[in-house]
């Protein structure tokens, strides 16, 4: 779920991976691990994230459908 949730949340807010990479000081690549599952997202990042779409880690992580 956590992995649909990255690319559904970056779609809905007109950001490309790269710009996500920009918010999370990485490379894009990195992201785009992160986002097909092929690498864990770090907790900090997943906060970062969080914010930055104003939505709850429990949301971000597929724990609750509630923003």
């Amino acid at each position: 779920m956590l992995l649909k949730r990255l690319e559904d949340l970056r779609i809905d807010h007109d950001l490309t991976q790269q710009d996500v990479a920009d918010i999370l000081f990485c490379k894009r690549e990195v992201y785009r691990r992160y986002e097909k599952g092929q690498r864990e997202l770090p907790l900090s990042y997943a906060i970062t994230l969080a914010k930055y779409y104003n939505v709850t880690l429990d949301y971000l992580v597929g724990i609750s459908d509630k923003k």
